[in-house]
């Protein structure tokens, strides 16, 4: 088996060092080598990294082990690979013929502005609070990104960022809906983690062919403080003033452009058709 490396920001060949050891795999390094000779891909970073690379990755159609060593490693996090040692197991078993990629679903965005580009994600995209949130984490340190640099962020914003009027159609086959809320948050999950572990969509399955829509409206200062720990443990779908759907794909509105980050990037403005592409990325990871 042959295997190509792709390092991110942080990373180094030494970082394989542990995964080199006693293994028959031959190295390679970078997507041109993956391009033709390569029979699987580890990828060693983080969302950013990984969103960065996804439009090769969803090319080439080859095997993908993530190993989490970013400042953010939600998508890892959604595939059972919480630490490097997650990652080197599932690697050994993978080599071993013990377990098999799987296939899974990738996010897509298209600007209504800019038809001709489609842009991919692997974890959640949004627009509002949390692409606010996004936004300021990445003016940080890595090394603050990595240690709580989301929540950090993110609570200044909590009250004072101001709600704002999104329209959404949602389509399900040939069945669509259309409503306009005045929301703080918009969050399209394709997997259930973002934010360094909030749980912002915990029914997302990544291949279910649908993407998960988490909706939080206006609601007081007081109680969107004391909402923000039971993101993490995918409690806030209890409370009234969050809506929550799937759908096939889905047309974003505003009254105003609005930035959407998808895997804490930047990608467009709305408005945006956002959708999934089913089936799009092979995945090496643990079973459940």
């Amino acid at each position: 088996m042959r295997a190509a490396v792709i390092f991110g920001l942080g990373t180094s060949p030494a970082d394989l060092k542990q995964f080199r050891a006693d293994s028959p795999t031959e190295w390679l390094q970078g997507l041109p080598a993956a391009s033709t000779d390569a029979d699987a891909i580890l990828v060693f970073g983080g969302d950013g990294t990984i969103h960065r690379h996804l439009p090769a990755l969803v090319r080439l159609q080859l095997p993908v082990l993530i190993v989490p060593a970013g400042s953010g490693n939600d998508f890892a996090r959604s595939l059972h690979l919480r630490s490097i040692s997650d990652s080197l197991r599932a690697w050994r078993n993978f080599e071993a013929a013990k377990i098999s990629a799987r296939a899974i679903d990738v996010g897509v965005i298209v600007p209504f502005a800019s038809p001709e580009h489609r842009h991919y994600f692997c974890g959640v995209a949004g627009c509002g609070l949390d692409a606010a949130v996004a936004r300021r984490a990445n003016q940080m340190p890595r090394w603050l990104r990595g240690h709580g640099g989301y929540a950090l962020a993110l609570l200044p914003l909590l009250l004072k960022l101001p709600a704002f009027s999104v329209r959404l159609t949602e389509f399900n086959g040939k069945d669509h809906s259309e409503a306009e809320k005045l929301t703080l948050l918009a969050a399209f999950a394709n997997t259930q983690f973002y934010g360094d572990g909030m749980r912002i969509a915990p029914q997302a399955d990544p291949a279910d062919g649908k993407l998960d829509i988490c909706l939080i409206h206006k609601l007081s200062p007081l109680k969107l403080l004391s909402m923000f720990p039971t993101v993490y443990f995918g409690c806030h779908l209890a409370l009234a003033e969050v809506e929550y759907s799937r759908a096939e794909r889905v047309n974003v509105n505003t009254e105003t452009p609005l930035d959407i980050y998808a895997d804490g990037e930047f990608v467009c403005q709305t408005p945006a058709e956002i959708s999934v592409a089913p089936s799009a990325l092979s995945v090496i990871h643990p079973p459940r």
